[in-house]
């Protein structure tokens, strides 16, 4: 195939996408998997934020045995507020949202380096967790448009 072609075949393939005429593949079950990992991960995050907030003696390590020594408040609005945002985000990867797709990239990497710096402490969760990451990351970077809703 000539460069011409490719040129040419790359831009019909540009043109098909942005009127919405692109076929769904099988990714797009990835790109659901993603926005429902989001949601079920944003649930969790806003309940530990809000026991946090809420009985902040529920943990066994008190604010000065933590890796960042803030008081537990402080952690609880964070993980709430963090909780709330990817949980928006996973309902808006599901509707094709760009938005929802970012910040789930974005969590996704946070989450991959986070793991990385625990790979010694829990070797084999770590790993499972950076390569649902990596998947995550490639469906929503790569498939995530197909999650638009379209006229077919």
């Amino acid at each position: 195939m000539t460069e011409a072609q490719r040129s040419h075949r790359a831009a019909e393939s540009s043109a098909a996408y942005a009127s919405g005429a692109v076929d769904r593949t099988a990714w797009l079950g990835w790109v659901y998997f993603a926005g429902i990992m989001m949601i079920m991960l944003g649930s969790f995050q806003a309940i530990e934020g809000l026991v946090a907030l809420f009985d902040d003696e529920f943990y066994l390590v008190g604010k000065r045995g933590l890796v960042v020594s803030v008081d537990y408040t402080v952690w609880g609005w964070v993980h709430l507020i963090l909780g709330i945002v990817a949980f928006f985000a996973g309902f808006a990867v599901m509707r094709g949202q760009v938005w929802g797709r970012t910040i789930g990239i974005i969590l996704a990497v946070v989450s991959a380096i986070a793991n990385m710096a625990f790979v010694a402490a829990y070797p084999v969760w770590s790993l499972i967790i950076i390569t649902v990451d990596v998947l995550v990351i490639y469906a929503l970077a790569v498939h995530g448009g197909e999650a638009k809703p379209y006229d077919g």
